[in-house]
């Protein structure tokens, strides 16, 4: 079953529901660690999304939600493919019907344009709150960029393209929180500070 979503343009959009989600996760056997990483990518944005939603900006909670734990979905087979799992990620799940989950899965990693108007869009949640998840730790930007560009940045052209990257990313951040009546230091404590295991018992339970 699909769960449908009226949005305020009048449009309908197809949207998994969390366990449905968690069976397609199950289905393309994604490491237990990436499943977590996840999980807690989820919890930023949904609480990015909701507290910006009460403060009247216009989001769409529940793509957001599907988009944020979908969107490694083929990251555990791109360790043998070598292929860019934001991209075939986000076609993955455009075949299955979901079209408008895999367009923020595509631009998880880079969005197709940053934009400077002070509303936030939901791809710029999600791209964000990947970014602010280190395994299954939330960190600073700073600690994130640390790690990137130790792990990707092999010459010195990754790594302008990298920091220019996260100039853009510095720039959402600031637009998000400009909203919002905590910091980037506060959502640390925030979500780190949750039981986070739940989650993953309910995701085991979906898996049999």
């Amino acid at each position: 079953m699909v769960l449908t979503v009226k949005v305020r343009n009048g449009f309908d959009l197809k949207i998994p529901t969390r366990d449905e989600c968690y069976q397609l996760m199950c289905d393309m056997n994604m490491m237990d660690h990436i499943v977590v990483h996840s999980l807690q990518v989820c919890r930023v944005a949904t609480v990015l999304a909701q507290n910006l939603i009460d403060q009247g900006m216009v989001l769409n909670f529940e793509l957001i939600q599907a988009a944020a734990l979908l969107h490694d979905i083929t990251k555990t087979r791109s360790f043998k493919t070598k292929e860019n799992h934001a991209d075939t990620g986000g076609r993955y799940l455009a075949k299955l019907g979901y079209a408008d989950v895999g367009s923020l899965v595509r631009q998880h990693v880079r969005l197709d344009e940053y934009r400077q108007p002070v509303s936030v869009g939901n791809a710029e949640i999600i791209n964000y709150a990947d970014k602010r998840v280190l395994h299954d730790k939330v960190v600073s930007l700073e600690q994130r960029l640390e790690y990137i560009l130790e792990k990707y940045a092999k010459i010195p052209e990754h790594r302008q393209r990298i920091h220019r990257l996260w100039e853009k990313t510095r720039e959402i951040e600031n637009k998000i929180f400009s909203a919002l009546s905590f910091s980037p230091d506060d959502l640390i404590g925030i979500i780190n500070g949750e039981d986070r295991s739940l989650d993953f018992q309910d995701y085991k339970k979906i898996c049999g």
